[in-house]
């Protein structure tokens, strides 16, 4: 299943770009990223039956190993994209949550764009390792 990040905004030649890259090469399954302008632009065309995940600071709050469980049920029902959104300053309009698979959020804090590229990439990591059984990740 392919993993693909869209994501208003350029990250540019930045330490948040390395931490990014750093966790997409680590990740087994395909991935992909696409930058949009902050403003206009168009999502790529997407598959029929791929998942859209909205990170919205209205979402759910998932567990590593309750996200990984998640993703992993997607992969054995045949999906085969998983595409994670992260919208521009003033995020996602109503019509667009709706038409979302899971809004996801990490916590009711409100993150910079640049790190929450950054925390999604390493909870796909950390999602796809538990799924490998790799000792990545610990509970508990």
């Amino acid at each position: 299943m392919l993993l693909h990040i869209v994501a208003r905004g350029r990250i540019g030649r930045s330490p948040e770009a390395d931490l990014v890259d750093r966790y997409l090469k680590r990740i087994a399954w395909p991935t992909k990223l696409t930058e949009l302008p902050d403003a206009g632009g168009r999502e790529p065309e997407r598959e029929r039956g791929a998942r859209r995940i909205l990170l919205d600071e209205k979402g759910e709050v998932l567990a590593s190993v309750d996200f990984a469980r998640r993703l992993g049920r997607w992969r054995d029902d045949g999906v085969r994209e998983a595409r994670f959104l992260i919208g521009a300053a003033d995020g996602f309009d109503d019509d667009q949550r709706r038409d979302a698979d899971l809004l996801l959020s990490f916590g009711r804090a409100t993150w910079p764009h640049l790190l929450a590229r950054a925390m999604l990439a390493e909870q796909l990591f950390r999602a796809t390792s538990i799924l490998a059984n790799h000792p990545y990740h610990r509970e508990g």
